[in-house]
């Protein structure tokens, strides 16, 4: 029998001092979702500014928001899958805690995924960027790299704006700076990957936490890490019972 007290939606929000952008996208995204029944996880990732008071005060108001707290940053990918293991609903969004995905392209998301039921997960791709233009360069340039390599024709590994079934991502391996894979790692369990244009909003507050040089320095690694778990894996295993 389904637990009355799940959400239908869990939407993960993996963010380090994003106090001020946190306050006005938890309640946007309770614009975007409507009625349904949903969570927002937040994954404090070591926070040092008022990230923990925000969203007491935000829950106190009603808002269906919880806080996971990493006691130091263990950066994105860490944050991510902490708030998916805490995630309670079969189906997750993720959005990056800095306000530059936009909650109303949630349901676009959503009912893609849930046209079609071969679809593990939703990838937004993002139009009219508002980054500089020497991130959107490394962006491309970095993304037709990735490309040639493993091969899993997306465009925008990058957009923290995806949707898919919580079951799903538990199975993939991880490791530090996996987020920037989920695509391909995806893919290499047998499942496959709808795309979406959405909406990409200026940063309005705080400070971005990445340089091109620090993506450029572990990128090289992690291509190479994940083409070796591709080449290795022998495809998604077909269990029975007897």
């Amino acid at each position: 029998m389904p637990n009355s007290n799940q959400p239908a939606l869990s939407v993960v929000i993996p963010a380090r001092n994003e106090a001020e952008n946190l306050a006005g996208l938890v309640p946007e995204i309770a614009t975007a979702v409507g009625d349904r029944t949903y969570e927002v996880v937040v994954v404090d990732d070591g926070s040092t500014d008022d990230t923990a008071a925000t969203i007491e005060r935000l829950a106190s108001g009603g808002l269906p928001v919880r806080r996971v707290v990493h006691a130091q940053s263990l950066g994105q990918s860490a944050a991510l899958c902490s708030g998916v293991m805490a995630a309670r609903g079969p189906i997750v969004v993720t959005l990056d805690g800095d306000g530059q995905n936009d909650p109303a392209d949630t349901p676009k998301l959503l009912a893609l995924l849930r046209s079609d039921p071969g679809l593990a997960m939703v990838s937004g791709v993002r139009v009219k960027r508002q980054d500089k233009a020497s991130r959107r360069l490394a962006s491309r340039l970095g993304n037709g790299f990735r490309n040639a390599l493993l091969g899993d024709g997306a465009s925008d590994t990058g957009c923290g704006l995806k949707a898919f079934h919580r079951d799903m991502f538990l199975g993939l391996p991880y490791f530090d700076h996996m987020h920037r894979f989920l695509i391909a790692l995806i893919q290499r369990e047998g499942g496959k990957v709808g795309y979406a244009p959405v909406n990409h909003r200026p940063r309005l507050q705080g400070a971005s936490k990445y340089t091109n040089f620090g993506r450029l320095l572990v990128s090289v690694h992690d291509l190479l890490g994940v083409r070796w778990l591709q080449r290795r894996h022998r495809g998604p295993s077909k269990t029975e019972e007897l």
